[in-house]
């Protein structure tokens, strides 16, 4: 079961790598399985070969013809299995990396706060380059690794047959490469954690420089920026090469014992056909025929060990990335109700009520009714619950345990976006979307904003503004202040002419002037109808709230 069948089915969304792998598990059997059986085809090839060569050597009737029509045959079909195997490997792994990008995006597009395992440059990173990394893990070392279970068996078997001495060499020698094989693996896992952990940084140090690209260059920083890129960059370099050095230095160890073996076999074949040496063998001097077979097998039985040594260090970055994966996945935090996309306004009275609501951290919120058309402020100390109130109400977050109703439903996702249509919401931090102001305002909705700009006393910035409306500000709202961020916010949660507004600190930071003009803006949708909930500080706005409701403790 794929992770989003999982969760589809609201069962357990931990995953372990084999579960990240499971989507192309039957592409990646028949891809082992062809790799493999390809590979045997080569014996038969060599036995003809040998037959061949041997007959000619012993004076036999040889028919040259049929041996190469037989020899190119065996080599058509060893190429069309080898063709299929990585078709099917490349099928594999498209499967599984689309499978885990849509995870993450899925998940990430319902996030409702940011997690431990990185900002939106860790993140992109991990959905991007990658997850491309599990491509040659599963492309190479799934085929290499079923050739070593196969192959290498059969052809010591084959030896074993025609001289107990080259089975002999070949059990003396091969399983060398294995072990420093492993060892080796142990230090390319760890070089290509470190590379993808320096991946991940450099993706989350160069979002967040660009998102304060106004900044840096009103501040004059561009030269500190660039150094402090270059400093990440070369740090990076520096972890590509250390994967680099294992990647050459475990090849070039390999491959040495992979020549001394097969120049073993050679000189044992050598000087037996020579004459030198008489022993080896089961029965009498080894023949032609069999000496010729044996030197042709001999590459093929450490090749398939060469191969997994090559995949060896796609394994090692695969492992890393799996790992990076069940570290987004371990980083869970508050998933949107919903969809998040448009819906038709929930019907019914404007209520919200909290019951025995319990937050994550384990604190208990107070039990909250609020009718519609009222105008509530939340109050308390930093740290006891009042934003996590307010997210609640919002389908942002869901409690622990307790409900959360809203216009007399029990607030959960088949209604979550639904309830969100009647919402306006204003947040503490301003945040814009790479787009025009208008768009910022309205979200593609028709109409003009500027009754909605007039009521939170901004339409006089906008108005400044280079293009007006169709201004891009960037996403933290570059060359405007806090107070006339503060109050593109509040025109873009009137807008709608919502139900609920939801603010979450709207005077704070503000001056006494800028704070009164918001206060003024609320209330006036307030008066309008609409159900007030903020979340504040500010005792001069609680003071005009209909009703003060305190969270853990005296404000």
């Amino acid at each position: 079961m794929t992770y989003q069948e999982r969760a589809g089915e609201g069962g357990d969304t931990t995953s372990t790598a084999a579960d990240w792998l499971a989507p192309g598990r039957r592409d990646q059997r028949c891809a082992s399985a062809l790799a493999a059986l390809a590979n045997l085809i080569w014996p038969l090839q060599a036995a003809l070969v040998a037959y061949a060569l041997g007959g000619l050597l012993t004076g036999g009737d040889i028919s040259p013809v049929v041996v190469a029509l037989g020899f190119i045959a065996l080599g058509g079909l060893r190429a069309v299995l080898g063709f299929v195997s990585e078709a099917h490997a490349e099928t594999a792994a498209i499967k599984v990396v689309q499978d885990a990008r849509a995870a993450i995006v899925a998940r990430e597009a319902q996030r409702a706060e940011d997690t431990t395992f990185g900002g939106a440059g860790s993140i992109s990173a991990l959905a991007g380059e990658k997850l491309e990394l599990l491509i040659p893990y599963l492309t190479r070392y799934g085929p290499a690794r079923a050739r070593v279970m196969v192959v290498p068996i059969a052809i010591l078997l084959l030896a074993l047959w025609n001289s107990w001495a080259v089975a002999l060499i070949f059990v003396m020698s091969g399983p060398l490469i294995p072990v420093f094989m492993a060892l080796v693996g142990m230090a390319a896992k760890d070089a290509s954690r470190r590379q993808m952990d320096e991946i991940a940084t450099l993706n989350d140090l160069l979002i967040e420089r660009l998102s304060a690209l106004v900044d840096v260059r009103l501040l004059g920083a561009g030269d500190a920026v660039l150094a402090g890129f270059a400093t990440k960059a070369a740090d990076l370099r520096t972890r590509t090469m250390a994967v680099l050095r294992v990647a050459f230095l475990s090849s070039t160890v390999l491959e040495l014992f992979a020549a001394i073996g097969v120049a073993m076999v050679a000189v044992f074949v050598g000087f037996s056909l020579l004459g030198e040496l008489e022993f080896g063998t089961w029965t009498g001097p080894l023949t032609p025929q069999a000496g010729i077979f044996l030197l042709l097998l001999a590459p093929e039985f450490y090749q398939p060990l060469r191969d997994l040594s090559a995949a060896w260090h796609d394994k090692a970055a695969a492992e890393a990335v799996l790992d990076d994966l069940s570290a987004w996945e371990a980083a869970d935090t508050s998933v949107l109700l919903g969809q998040g996309g448009a819906a038709t306004r929930l019907p019914g009275p404007a209520s919200v009520n909290l019951s025995g609501c319990v937050l994550p951290n384990g604190a208990v919120l107070p039990d909250i009714a609020i009718a519609p058309g009222e105008s509530v402020a939340l109050v308390g100390p930093s740290g006891t619950g009042k934003t996590s109130a307010l997210r609640m109400i919002a389908g942002l977050l869901k409690p622990t345990s307790g409900t959360v109703t809203v216009a007399g439903q029990p607030l959960d996702a088949s209604i979550a976006d639904a309830w969100r249509a009647r919402l306006g919401w204003m947040p503490q931090a301003p945040h814009f979307l790479n787009a025009s102001l208008r768009h910022n305002l309205t979200f593609g909705r028709q109409g003009d904003p500027a009754q909605a700009l007039q009521q939170a006393a901004v339409a006089n910035v906008v108005a400044g503004l280079p293009q007006g409306l169709n201004t891009r500000l960037g996403e933290t709202g570059g060359g405007l202040s806090g107070g006339e961020a503060r109050r593109l916010t509040l025109a873009r949660a009137i807008y709608a002419g919502p139900d609920v507004i939801i603010a979450d600190e709207p005077t704070a930071d503000l001056d006494a002037i800028t704070a009164a003009t918001v206060t003024d803006g609320l209330l006036a949708q307030n008066a309008q109808g609409a159900t007030l909930i903020v979340a504040t500080h500010d005792t001069a706005l609680a003071a005009r709230m209909d009703r003060v409701i305190r969270i853990g403790g005296a404000a």
